[in-house]
């Protein structure tokens, strides 16, 4: 559903309503200027990454690539929270006018596909709820 209107008429009012009599959770994504993947998609928990791999040399072994870019250290932003949810639930991208031209583009066909990819590891395939290469 597109709603489109000035600021303070409700837009927002209405998905929230939307979630709650569909009984599903509500994701905002909060559109700006400058918005990149990292803050609307996912990032990697570079903090416990580098923790493991302490642990790891510490216990005399190390740690692959595949180990350290798992979805053990994914941090989930609202785009792919809302693909890969298992339960329905209820988008809301929030002024989508104020993102740059290249994030609406991507934001676009990852939508239209319905799936994202995550180069270090896989494409996400959120039909199934599993991890493809």
């Amino acid at each position: 559903m597109l709603l489109e209107g000035d600021a303070g008429v409700g837009k927002t009012a209405v998905a929230a309503a939307l979630s709650q009599a569909l009984g599903r959770r509500l994701i905002r994504l909060q559109c700006y200027e400058g918005l990149d993947l990292q803050q609307a998609v996912y990032e990697w928990n570079y903090g416990r990454q580098l923790l493991a791999i302490r642990l790891h040399e510490q216990g005399g072994g190390g740690m692959s690539e595949r180990d350290l870019f798992s979805q053990d250290y994914l941090l989930e932003r609202p785009l792919l929270a809302a693909i890969s949810s298992e339960q329905p639930c209820v988008l809301l991208i929030d002024e989508i006018d104020r993102a740059d031209e290249a994030f609406e583009a991507f934001l676009l066909e990852a939508l239209a596909d319905y799936q994202i990819t995550i180069p270090e590891i896989a494409r996400f395939v959120p039909v199934t709820a599993r991890w493809s290469c």
